[in-house]
């Protein structure tokens, strides 16, 4: 780990796993920038944050689809909660369909965080548990419910028309909700999924396919497709580009 950028990620209460994924934190206490590859995960973050005495900023980023180079400022320091599609549906009761790969600022005074709750990450994950159950919803889609169990059980490996006999969705009402919410396809969606579960692989030294891939060379193929570089680079991760990578070495 870069002995200089700090970050700290945490699984939600078990009441919250359905719509969140993480909350966590990332710090930059130097003076130069550093440079992070954000690749695709499948996930929407709700990102507060502040460098040095600029002013408070509250952004929600879409999903991303490809792989972008970005830098961390000097002295900024950003606490996220990461969102799971239904958590984006039922938590912030939104569509993200005009978000696939920008982001748009919110209100600073959005969920009543400020520059106060970025002093302390367990303050802020003890804050942001609150938040979030106290807009858990009474009523849900089952079928949504189920469409994304599978989705995520699977690890993205089941084709739509699988996904579709299993919960008797029509296949083209399940890609219309996609699009109209999301911004991408299903299909999309899913190998979005399947790449982040090889990256899990990856980070344990396994630069083979482990999941349903064609051959070796589809496998690099995609790997590359989503994060810019090949399967062993990405393992080295030099000077912890990849954050992903990073904090799935440690668990």
């Amino acid at each position: 780990m870069d002995k200089d950028f700090q970050y700290q990620f945490r699984e939600p209460e078990p009441a919250l796993a359905d719509y969140i994924e993480s909350i966590g934190m990332f710090f930059n206490p130097s003076d130069q920038e550093k440079e992070v590859v954000v690749m695709p995960d499948g996930r929407v973050d709700l990102f507060f944050s502040q460098t040095g005495t600029a002013p408070f900023r509250t952004l929600l980023l879409g999903l991303e689809t490809y792989p972008e180079q970005r830098s961390v400022s000097p002295q900024m320091r950003t606490f996220v909660i990461s969102f799971k599609p239904l958590g984006v549906e039922y938590i912030l009761q939104q569509s993200i369909a005009s978000l696939l790969n920008t982001a748009t600022s919110l209100p600073d005074d959005f969920w009543d965080f400020g520059t106060v709750d970025l002093l302390d990450f367990e303050s802020f994950y003890i804050k942001a548990t609150q938040k979030i159950t106290e807009r858990l919803p009474q009523k849900t889609d089952a079928r949504k419910h189920q469409l994304f169990e599978l989705i995520y059980t699977s690890k993205g490996e089941m084709s739509v028309a699988e996904l579709s006999e299993k919960i008797t969705w029509n296949s083209r009402q399940i890609n219309r909700y996609f699009n109209r919410q999301f911004g991408l396809s299903l299909k999309a969606f899913c190998t979005i999924l399947r790449f982040r579960a090889s990256l899990e692989h990856i980070a344990q030294g396994k630069l083979f396919p482990e999941l349903n891939f064609t051959d070796q060379n589809h496998f690099i193929k995609e790997i590359k497709k989503f994060s810019g570089v090949v399967p062993g680079e990405l393992f080295k991760n030099q000077n912890d580009r990849f954050i992903l990578v990073s904090v799935l070495k440690q668990r």
